[in-house]
């Protein structure tokens, strides 16, 4: 490696070498060193309307490219981010953010510069308890290292990392030769052949073996290997609310979400009987158990994820998750004969519409499964825009996106516009509620300048829903927009208005035809009209408000 390549080269160097093609973010002055740099790189540049819509769109590019990243500047930029980068922590994104920063040499009087706050530490304080590893390149001897560090940390672990950048050190070139090596983690051998001959064990013995299969399945790109796992031995694999989307929902296979007591009751029945539950890259949320309602009995699980291997009661330590799933896939086994379940048909009678009859909640779902297709993307906001959308089926991977753990308001319009950034091919469906279109509808302007063609659902229900089931007040209630004009506001776009299944109807064939610029539907509902999942899901919460 040529000890004459700058910092800033070298960062984004190994960002491409890791298969970032685009960037989200807004420059400032501390940054606009790098911002040129990236201008010139084959990586795009992606500018989004504020800092916390560029984080929320740099988490789901990660998720469905493999990475992400975001750059902004100092404090103002960096500060406004944390909201977005806590949730990618939490759901394990592998997202790298990039921040300018005062130089080196502006720090030596300790002056007062503009977008300080405190120490000139305050922003890599705050970032590193929410990142895996949060570094400051102020050092060119040890710069290299310290950018390989943070990606490898990002990518084995796939959480995100900061990398703090002073401006007057991103020309800045190391004294010495530097040598990159690979810091991969491995597994103990004879700890990673116990577990595997226990999980071996366990499996030709169950009756009723079921694969839950979770997030990190996704992000480690391990779907298609545990399919092929699933097909040879016939062992039928269900997902969680969070990993949606893992495996294609049309796989014969495939059971549908397991969330505790919001599960439809045949699957929760034969997930809670199975005497061998096979739960890989998954973690027990509150969110995922349905509110801690799910009974999944420990004695018959083998629990693999990044953090944790236990077969029954036993735990193993120093062996890698994907070592562990690697010899599971391959592993030779003898299981006995059993029978696959029969689950309720998901397949509905096409949607027909009534005219003049108010759209609800319920209706509003069966038309959506109907006209979901290969090139579709479900992305949905929290709430019931998450709840409802657990029962639509889709066609392949990664199809799915929601903060369905941390749960952040806000999420669906930016990521909406990473997921045609990743790939052009693909359409969001966007389902947003009102209260969190309000938050960061205005990245709708970015889709309409790149040109993009999102079919965003405005849940129209005049406030929070899901707070008007655990406590009512006035403060659930927010002002009524006209959804539906924002076109108008924006210059291109199609705006309907829907209060009935045959305005439904109307609106979403214009939106599927409508392939040159975004579509909006402003969709009105009861203030007391909720999908099934969340009835269940609030019935078990309220007693904890």
């Amino acid at each position: 490696m040529s000890s004459r390549k700058t910092i800033g080269a070298y960062l984004i160097e190994r960002l491409q070498a890791h298969g970032l093609r685009d960037i989200f973010g807004i420059p400032g002055d501390f940054v606009l060193g790098f911002y040129q740099l990236l201008e010139a790189s084959p990586i795009r540049v992606i500018g989004t309307c504020n800092e916390l819509n560029a984080g929320y769109a740099a988490d789901a590019y990660a998720r469905i490219n493999g990475v992400g990243a975001v750059c902004v500047t100092y404090n103002v930029g960096g500060l406004s981010l944390v909201n977005a980068i806590a949730g990618a922590y939490a759901e394990k994104s592998p997202l790298v953010v990039i921040s300018g920063a005062p130089g080196v040499g502006e720090r030596l009087s300790n002056p007062l510069l503009h977008h300080r706050v405190g120490p000139f530490t305050t922003q890599r304080d705050i970032f590193e308890k929410i990142t895996l590893a949060a570094v400051v390149l102020d050092d060119p001897d040890t710069a290299f290292r310290e950018i390989d560090r943070c990606l490898d940390l990002c990518l084995t672990h796939q959480r995100p990392v900061y990398i703090e950048l002073p401006r007057d050190c991103v020309a800045a070139v190391p004294p010495n030769p530097y040598v990159r090596t690979s810091t991969r983690p491995t597994s103990n051998a004879p700890a990673l052949a116990e577990a595997l001959a226990d999980a071996v064990s366990l499996l030709e013995r169950a009756r009723q073996p079921v694969i839950l299969a979770g997030l990190e399945v996704h992000r480690f790109g391990l779907s298609d290997d545990l399919m092929r796992f699933a097909e040879r031995h016939q062992i039928p694999v269900c997902s969680t609310i969070l990993s949606k989307s893992v495996v294609s929902e049309r796989h014969p296979l495939y059971l549908g979400v397991y969330e505790g007591a919001m599960s439809q009751d045949a699957l929760r029945e034969y997930v809670e009987a199975s005497d061998c539950l096979i739960l890989l890259g998954a973690f027990m949320t509150d969110m995922e158990l349905g509110a801690y309602t799910a009974k999944l009995a420990p004695e018959n699980w083998i629990f693999a994820n990044i953090e944790e291997l236990r077969i029954r009661h036993h735990h193993f330590l120093q062996v890698a998750f994907v070592d562990f799933l690697a010899g599971l896939f391959t592993a030779e086994l003898q299981p006995s004969t059993r029978a696959l379940p029969v689950m309720p048909n998901v397949e509905q009678a096409p949607y027909l519409p009534r005219p003049a009859t108010p759209i609800t909640n319920k209706r509003l779902f069966q038309k959506l499964n109907d006209i979901l297709d290969a090139n579709m993307v479900v992305v949905c906001d929290v709430g019931d825009a998450l709840f409802g959308a657990t029962e639509l089926v889709t066609y392949g991977q990664t199809q799915f996106l929601g903060p369905a753990y941390y749960t952040s308001m806000g999420f669906a319009v930016p990521a909406a516009v990473a997921v045609q950034v990743a790939n052009r091919q693909l359409r969001p469906l966007v389902l947003v509620g009102d209260g969190a279109f309000q938050m960061t509808g205005q990245e709708l302007s970015t889709a309409a300048r790149l040109q993009f063609n999102p079919i965003v659902l405005v849940l129209n229900n005049r406030g929070y829903t899901t707070e008007r089931f655990l406590a009512e007040g006035d403060f659930n209630d927010i002002h009524e927009w006209r959804y539906h004009r924002m076109p108008e506001l924006l210059g291109t776009g199609l705006g309907f208005e829907v209060r009935t299944e045959d305005e439904l109807e109307t609106a979403l064939s214009a939106a599927l035809a409508n392939l040159e610029s975004f579509s909006i539907l402003n969709i009105h509902l009861g203030q007391l009209d909720i999908s099934r999942a969340l009835a269940r899901l609030t019935s078990g919460l309220k007693a904890l408000v």
